[in-house]
């Protein structure tokens, strides 16, 4: 896997083209750059206030975009340096994450948020290494 830090996450501007019967938002396309394969696309439901940490994937690169609400996302690499970024509706944006980081997620939009993975592999749990909460030292109070 090789070493990994907090700066090779790559954020990418997403378009939101408003419509008066409902607005069109991008997501990603094979020319875009963080594209390396499609593998599958799932979503997931952030209720706000809720934290679901800690996650590693081993091979997956991820691809994270928030159409609805808004999600504080926590990366960490392996010297301990973490990286906040937060996306959704007011910054909608894909970030692209290389396997090896680990990272949380927290909803910060009542009464929920919904984020995207486009990940260039299918789901495999033997790829993935999961941490509780608390096996990481970081305040999720104090943050952005």
């Amino acid at each position: 896997m090789g070493k990994v830090n907090v700066n090779q996450i790559m954020i990418t501007p997403l378009k939101r083209i408003h419509m008066a019967e409902g607005d069109v938002l991008h997501g990603i396309k094979r020319s875009d750059s963080g594209y390396v394969g499609f593998g599958e696309a799932y979503f997931s439901i952030v209720e706000n206030g809720a934290i679901k940490a800690w996650k590693r994937h081993l091979l997956m690169t991820l691809n994270l975009i928030v159409p609805i609400g808004s999600v504080k996302i926590i990366f960490m690499d392996e010297l301990g340096d973490f990286r906040e970024e937060i996306i959704g509706e007011e910054r909608y944006s894909r970030i692209t994450v290389p396997p090896g980081l680990w990272f949380g997620l927290q909803g910060l939009k009542a009464p929920y948020s919904l984020l995207m993975n486009v990940a260039d592999i299918p789901h495999e749990p033997s790829e993935v290494e999961r941490r509780n909460i608390d096996e990481v030292n970081f305040d999720w109070r104090s943050s952005k």
